[in-house]
């Protein structure tokens, strides 16, 4: 009897085929997922649950932040001697690289490398809640919330000179304190945490940030900028916070980008994340 090798063969080679992909998903489910999967995996159970920019339950919230208050800059592919932190002469403020690790329409995930001295200028973050991770390095975080009530003036609390500028508001400080790594991630809610703040470089830094939801002009959720007045600035305005917390507060104004602003996409090289 005459055996048909060929397809003895061809049968072999399916089992075969068939046994190696089954072994290498054995292998991968098996290989420990490096932490910037980690956030990933995670970033997509706490942001793809529930309504577009709800905030994440505390307990979700908890979740992620142990996952960044792990992470370390080699996580990322990242050291210090990268050409991104490196001191520039330059007459305004040095450009800052982001490092785009990903994003959709539930939120984002990237890398600020700030080298000394560089400024992320004061804006808001409407509707989202925010993780950010110092990596590594040393910088000056100032941030502020809303004053929702503001008080009202009355003849009986407000000097006759007091004056408003249209378009300021009331706002309170949250934080205005020196991070260096390591540290805790700072998180900031809709309302709430420091919305709107400001970072200052003060060595070389790199900063995670984790957005959810991410900024989206047709959504509404674009960036502003704004320029900070202390509370005395404007005639007249005793009464309207306590006299001995008045530092603690300050007026905003909308303002355009700044020129000196400068931002540059950069390739991040880390290690990669796989969607499933």
């Amino acid at each position: 009897m005459r055996i048909e090798t060929g397809l003895i063969d061809q049968t072999d080679k399916k089992l075969s085929d068939s046994k190696a992909k089954k072994t290498r998903k054995r292998i991968k489910k098996s290989m420990p997922s490096s932490v910037v999967q980690r956030l990933f995996d995670t970033c997509k159970e706490v942001f793809g649950s529930g309504a577009d920019g709800d905030v994440p339950s505390p307990a979700d919230v908890e979740r992620l932040r142990v996952v960044l208050d792990s992470m370390k800059p080699a996580d990322v592919g990242l050291t210090q001697d990268m050409p991104y932190f490196r001191a520039i002469e330059t007459e305004g403020a040095p450009p800052i690289a982001y490092l785009h690790l990903y994003e959709c329409n539930r939120f984002s995930m990237g890398i600020f490398c700030l080298p000394p001295n560089a400024v992320i200028p004061l804006h808001n973050h409407p509707g989202m809640t925010v993780f950010s991770k110092l990596l590594f390095g040393s910088m000056h975080i100032k941030s502020y919330d809303w004053v929702a009530d503001q008080p009202c003036a009355t003849n009986d609390n407000l000097n006759p000179s007091y004056f408003q500028p249209p378009g300021v508001h009331l706002a309170k400080v949250k934080n205005d304190s020196v991070f260096t790594a390591p540290c805790k991630t700072s998180i900031l809610y809709p309302n709430t945490g420091g919305n709107m703040h400001c970072f200052t470089a003060l060595t070389a830094c790199a900063v995670l940030d984790v957005l959810g939801p991410p900024y989206s002009d047709p959504e509404g959720r674009h960036c502003t900028y704004y320029r900070a007045y202390p509370y005395s600035s404007f005639a007249g305005n005793t009464g309207l916070v306590p006299e001995d917390g008045s530092e603690g507060y300050a007026w905003l104004e909308e303002r355009e980008k700044a020129e000196n602003f400068s931002v540059i996409g950069a390739l991040y090289r880390g290690p990669k994340i796989t969607e499933s």
